[in-house]
């Protein structure tokens, strides 16, 4: 399918071409067909609807796989998982402490071995990425170096629907450092009557404020509206300013094309259990950028921030490691590495660049059945109608719709579930659906169109 095409006339296309309609299920069987990243699923491992314990029987076959649409909560289990973690587990009953320099990956630097399989994903070198901790660890020891207040600039700008940990991370850090967060955080809402963030309003503030702002931490995908925040430029107006530019890339990384080395951004952390499929609890990651190397140290240190080559002398005069390998604390689980090598693996068989290509036309072509069908109609005020919270423009969204609905949207949720959609409703009025390009299908989104459709009327009915 051409590139170039927008989703909805690449759809017309098809139609033309198959004889049938744009909703026709044989749109979607074609473009499966011709979908040159297909082979991925099969690196996956696909609930069946009969094991999801919400499903009913009665509505759908439970022999099925179900429709997942919720990488952007969790991802799916790639199939190398078990096959490592079970090596690792059987060298450990057979090596016991040897192990930690044995083997395919050695406990005491595994992580280090599938760091420049994480760079490449989001868009770094090597040695400025780290594999460690959780996100909103990484995201504390980040802050205690990038965070340095002053009288005249101790202040934090951040979204103000960001996600509840990166709040709670910068009120602390404020506290921390003897300031209130009523006055030090800058919290930007929305124009009334919108529902997402404009890049220009972003870009004002900081014109505005900047001289006072110590700051700029943004998420790299908002995780409630799934609107792809402009890094680039965010992060060019606040060195104008003089600010330190971070981000939560938790919802972006593996979902959209980054450059975080080339846009120059100071630092980052995100998750990697969502669209990275390393399970839940996953080793986070950690970005740093070489111009900082030698000119920010972390505030906390570990015995794993000590150079490898004379860490285990135990001399205790710290040989730090520069940039953001010197961040670390200590080793890693081998059963959270396992995983996510796993993942990452599946990662190198492509590239961001080609997963976003088809990114573009699988949520494009959810946006268009979801409007062709649900649309609200003034002539016809009781059909039940979806709103589309997330922005239309592909440039400004990775794969995830954020959808809102004239119905109760507990209920309607919960007749998902019972049809084997697996997707996530978030307070106060929102399911967020996400198909993700490295296993979800063309059939998947237009099935869940379907259940949708029925969802809706059940929805609606009980709700009258």
């Amino acid at each position: 399918m051409d590139q170039f095409l927008n989703p909805s006339e690449a759809v017309q296309r098809v139609s033309a071409l198959l004889g049938c309609t744009p909703t026709s299920a044989r749109v979607a069987d074609y473009l499966d067909r011709k979908d040159e990243l297909r082979f991925l699923r099969e690196e996956f491992l696909l609930p069946k609807i009969k094991d999801l314990p919400p499903s009913d029987m009665s509505l759908v076959d439970g022999d099925k796989d179900c429709i997942y649409l919720v990488g952007n909560s969790l991802g799916l289990q790639p199939k190398k998982v078990r096959k490592y973690v079970e090596e690792e587990l059987e060298k450990w009953s057979k090596m016991g402490v040897h192990g930690h320099t044995e083997g395919s990956r050695p406990w005491a630097w595994a992580e280090n071995n599938i760091e420049e399989l994480m760079a490449s994903v989001v868009g770094a070198k090597a040695e400025e990425v780290a594999v460690m901790n959780g996100l909103t660890v990484n995201l504390h020891l980040l802050m205690l170096s990038f965070y340095k207040p002053t009288e005249a600039r101790h202040k934090i700008l951040l979204e103000d629907k960001a996600f509840p940990s990166d709040h709670y991370a910068a009120q602390s850090q404020v506290r921390l450092r003897g300031f209130v967060p009523e006055e030090s955080l800058i919290l930007l809402k929305p124009r009334p009557g919108e529902e997402t963030l404009r890049t220009e309003d972003i870009l004002q503030v900081i014109e505005n404020e900047g001289d006072s702002i110590a700051v700029v931490m943004f998420s790299g995908v908002q995780y409630y509206t799934g609107q792809l925040f402009d890094m680039a430029t965010i992060t060019e107006a606040g060195h104008k300013k003089g600010c330190y530019v971070g981000f939560d890339c938790a919802h972006a990384a593996g979902n959209a094309v980054l450059q975080l080395h080339d846009w120059d951004v100071d630092f980052a952390c995100w998750c990697s259990y969502k669209y990275i499929n390393s399970g839940a609890g996953g080793l986070a990651g950690a970005f740093v950028h070489e111009k900082h190397k030698h000119t920010i140290k972390p505030a906390l240190m570990g015995w794993w921030g000590h150079d490898l080559k004379t860490r285990f002398e135990m001399n205790n005069v710290m040989e730090l490691q520069p940039g953001v390998s010197g961040f670390r604390l200590s080793n890693q689980s081998f059963l959270l590495v396992c995983p996510l090598q796993a993942s990452l693996e599946v990662f190198n068989m492509t590239s961001m660049e080609a997963l976003r290509r088809k990114s573009l036309l699988l949520t494009g072509y959810l946006e268009f059945l979801i409007q062709h069908f649900y649309t609200r109609d003034a002539r016809r005020p009781h059909k039940p109608y979806v709103h589309i919270v997330t922005p239309s423009d592909p440039q400004q969204r990775g794969c995830q719709l954020s959808l809102s609905f004239s119905v109760p949207v507990k209920r309607l949720f919960q007749e998902l579930e019972k049809r084997g959609v697996v997707c996530d409703m978030r307070e106060p009025s929102v399911l967020r659906v996400a198909p993700v390009p490295l296993y979800n299908t063309f059939t998947d989104v237009h099935r869940f169109i379907q259940m949708l459709g029925e969802a809706l009327k059940a929805a609606n009915h009980s709700s009258t």
